[in-house]
């Protein structure tokens, strides 16, 4: 088997979020195949070490005074120290192949521009959607916007959608416009999307569509250990678990709720959670359980009836449904974004995204529905292996890698 040099490329590493974890169980993966694998990230205090640290970009502080927002802006627009310590990196370790992942602002698309001129293959995994929407989200006011998918990206200077700021907004502006559509696509060599719902705003925004590539997200192997380990019965509630905030749909769900007889529970932090908790203290079939860890999760997944992905935003490819089905329990998601191509009749049960109505009569099915949770189970963790998603990505990276 020919072995590949594989130089991961994310701006922070340590478990911040989704896509520092893709990443990190990215790197285990290959290296368990036999492939040499590298790192590159942005110097910070939290990275763990990955024996590749001195490479590492400066850091950069988006909310500093006038230098450091000035070094941010030289960052984004990949001038400055980024090019000398990328080069150092490319010219050190020799990688075949250049795996993105979340670059912007922190580090600079210049990096992929610096290995395709190497002849690496350029490999980017999307995690958000901020080649087509400059403020990452494809959202305005909470709520789906595709004023920049396929048009001009002078709509978040408009809209001031960038955190609610003119300079931030003017910032993702000026970063569109450097690294726009053409340029990413003439230095990318293939595009993962994680969900066809995104490789369909990658296609509409004009970008080359056999590069893009969907490739689901893998179920990760703690969590799975975490299921395999439980051998629970199911009890009379279900769960949501995710971030309390407006776009993830938890008012809509709390509110039709309160006027249903099963027991809700809800797991997870955020901006609405002293609200929300404090709105429905006198509801007594709802629950606030606040930040729960890994283990107390896989607990409530395994317990529960099915858990409800309510979002109102275009969700990717949630893990959140993906660890559910992993525990064997069905999901109430929204047909919004990704979601629904996660389910099937056998495996939860979709609704209009916030519609009410439809939310009510859903949760009334899944309670009354006689569910399969072990086939449920088996299915999931077959679909979200991490061998099948490994060979995948290996199918990408070109021949002699599989």
């Amino acid at each position: 088997m020919h072995k590949k040099r594989v130089l991961i490329v994310n701006k922070f590493y340590y478990p911040r979020g989704g896509d520092c974890i893709v990443a990190m169980n990215l790197e285990r993966l290959l290296k368990r195949q036999g492939h040499d694998v590298a790192v590159f990230a942005m110097h910070y205090p939290d990275n763990i070490d990955s024996g590749w640290n001195a490479y590492y970009a400066s850091q950069v502080d988006m909310t500093g005074g006038a230098s450091a927002k000035f070094k941010a802006l030289k960052r984004i627009m990949g001038w400055g120290d980024i090019k000398r310590s990328f080069c150092r990196m490319l010219d050190d370790f020799k990688p075949d192949i250049v795996h993105l992942h979340n670059i912007h602002s922190y580090l600079s698309p210049v990096v992929a521009r610096l290995a395709k001129q190497r002849d690496c293959r350029v490999v980017w995994t999307l995690h958000d959607y901020k080649l087509v929407c400059p403020s990452y989200s494809c959202l305005l006011d909470a709520k789906p916007c595709e004023r920049c998918i396929g048009h001009s990206k002078m709509s978040v200077l408009k809209t001031r959608c960038m955190k609610g700021s003119f300079a931030a907004s003017a910032m993702a502006f000026l970063e569109a416009r450097k690294w726009n559509r053409y340029k990413l696509d003439e230095v990318t060599d293939a595009f993962i999307c994680p969900s066809q719902f995104m490789a369909s705003k990658m296609s509409k925004d004009g970008f080359d569509e056999s590069k893009l590539h969907v490739v689901c997200n893998h179920i990760d192997p703690e969590k799975l250990q975490l299921f395999n380990a439980l051998d629970l019965e199911r009890e009379d509630y279900y769960v949501y678990v995710g971030r309390l905030s407006h776009e993830k749909g938890v008012e809509t769900l709390l509110e039709v709720a309160a006027r249903l007889p099963y027991k809700l529970k809800i797991a997870g932090d955020g901006p609405l959670f002293s609200q929300l908790q404090q709105q429905y203290s006198t509801v007594s079939n709802i629950e606030f359980l606040g930040y729960q860890t890994a283990s107390q999760v896989a607990k409530l997944l395994s317990r529960a009836r099915f858990s409800v992905m309510p979002s109102q935003c275009y969700d990717n490819n949630p893990l959140g449904v993906i660890e559910s089905l992993c525990a064997g329990t069905p999901v109430v998601g929204a047909r919004i974004g990704g979601i629904p191509e996660l389910l099937n009749d056998d495996s939860g049960i979709t609704f209009l995204s916030g519609d009410k109505g439809e939310l009510s009569q859903a949760i009334t099915s899944a309670f009354t529905a006689r569910w399969n949770y072990d086939v449920i189970k088996n299915v999931a963790l077959s679909r979200f292996s991490e061998q099948k998603h490994l060979m995948q990505i290996e199918k990408i990276y070109g021949p002699g890698s599989e």
